[in-house]
């Protein structure tokens, strides 16, 4: 399963949505949501150049649950290359505080190919997890 966050923008939405794959969208209020399966997370960077406040508040709310947290097996983010190092930097993030992997990184709403990336690896993924 898939759990993420989306802004108003939509991007990781529409990103989400395009892999088929079963998914649960996170609200604003992040701390009222709760899961009851292992998940990969899918997170949008909010960085700019100094990469201060990169990951979603709603997501560290969500986060901040014991329960959710430990179920998190991996995670996927988003960002844009015209922040250079910050680039997908809420990934980096998340991996090292929650000790996940971290699976894969697109830009923006992405593409054909990351969608296809990302089906495919999390079919392996989940597979060695098992």
């Amino acid at each position: 399963m898939l759990v993420y966050y989306s802004s108003a923008t939509g991007n990781t939405h529409r990103f989400v949505s395009k892999t088929g794959l079963p998914a649960k969208r996170l609200g604003p209020q992040g701390d009222t949501e709760t899961v009851e399966e292992p998940y990969v997370l899918v997170v949008p960077t909010y960085a700019g150049g100094d990469g201060s406040g990169a990951v979603p508040k709603p997501v560290i709310k969500f986060l901040n649950n014991p329960d959710n947290r430990a179920l998190i097996r991996g995670v996927i983010a988003s960002g844009n290359t015209n922040f250079g190092s910050t680039y997908g930097i809420a990934g980096d993030i998340i991996s090292a505080k929650c000790k996940v992997p971290y699976l894969y990184r697109f830009e923006l709403l992405g593409t054909a190919e990351d969608v296809n990336n990302v089906k495919q690896g999390l079919e392996e993924f989940w597979k060695r997890q098992n």
